[in-house]
């Protein structure tokens, strides 16, 4: 959540010491994580709360109140109608704001970024549009002989659809081989992603794999293809769709995203979604949740095109090496 204090009399140059006082007042109310400085220097005093995580109606409304409450008891009456008090509260759809109080600072995903980052972004566009077309007809015929052999050995379709939680926390439609038998309850997935994100494991799953070993409801030829990832090609019609990217963190599930942590959250906020990424190469399945999204946000930090195509390189000795897959 992001307080903002903003006024003439703030400024320090005017010889008055409302400022000093203001904050003062802010900092006998805040957390150690909490952030205060200038957002504006001289203009604006911004104040980050950090780590609220999914904060409800009351709990904002607590947090307003108690930071309007220590600005009232620094300025007097004549001063404190001349400040402005606003707060945002993040993550926040920009269409319920109004359009007056909107600021495309507070939302670089709305803002675009600098030329740097366009031109990064449409390098990286380039080579997902050139990727994925190339490696549709490279599989054509493995598109082939996957699709006959899920429809021969199981009833159901050949294609899996379903809702994952792409880049700004948008939902879109994923795809994949089918790998597991129809009308399955999805309740054993819900509970074991719960505990792996809670730090927790259970005595009937390998410690440390994200993905549940020795799934019953897994087919044969699912098992193979989830070894091999071979499940995981329709994707690349994800990424002509611009739902994904050639390389990025994996989508999560709607009700996996929701038990992120705060710091989870950045791997998604941040970046698109990918086919491959850095640790499906390093670690795949067999390494911890928290040990992934620390990967993934490690990519953030310095991805680069070279830094796809190596990646993107290193992807197929780990897709048919079966390594740390399930």
């Amino acid at each position: 959540m992001l307080a903002l204090v903003s006024g003439a009399d703030l400024d320090p140059k005017a010889g008055n010491s409302l400022i000093h006082e203001i904050v003062d007042a802010i900092l006998a109310c805040t957390r150690e994580t909490d952030i205060l400085g200038w957002y504006k220097s001289g203009q604006t005093l911004g104040l980050l709360m950090t780590e609220i995580g999914c904060a409800d109606s009351a709990t904002v409304s607590t947090l307003i109140r108690k930071v309007s409450d220590a600005v009232g008891r620094a300025a007097s009456p004549d001063r404190i109608c001349r400040l402005k008090l606003t707060f945002r509260v993040f993550p926040q759809d920009a269409a319920e704001l109004p359009t007056d109080e909107f600021d495309v600072f507070l939302y670089p995903d709305i803002s675009g970024g600098g030329c740097v980052d366009r031109r990064a972004r449409t390098l990286k566009r380039a080579m997902d549009i050139a990727g994925s077309l190339m490696g549709i007809m490279a599989f054509l015929p493995v598109f082939m002989i996957v699709a006959l052999l899920v429809k021969l050995t199981s009833r159901g379709p050949v294609f899996f659809s379903q809702k994952r939680v792409g880049q700004y926390g948008k939902e879109f439609n994923f795809y994949k081989f089918r790998t597991m038998l129809t009308g399955n309850d999805p309740q054993v997935h819900r509970e074991y992603i719960a505990k792996l994100i809670a730090g927790g494991t259970d005595s009937s799953y390998e410690k440390g794999v994200y993905k549940i070993t020795k799934d019953p409801r897994v087919t044969p030829v699912g098992r193979f293809l989830r070894r091999t990832s071979l499940d995981e090609l329709p994707q690349f019609f994800n990424v002509l769709r611009n739902d994904m990217s050639l390389v990025g963190p994996r989508p999560p599930l709607p009700y996996e995203y929701e038990r992120y942590r705060v710091w989870h959250r950045r791997r998604v906020l941040e970046l698109k979604p990918g086919l491959t990424g850095l640790w499906q190469v390093k670690g795949r399945s067999r390494t911890t949740f928290d040990e992934m999204v620390r990967m993934d946000i490690q990519y953030a930090n310095i991805r680069s095109l070279w830094m796809d195509i190596k990646i993107l390189l290193q992807t197929p000795a780990a897709m048919f090496s079966g390594r740390g897959a399930c």
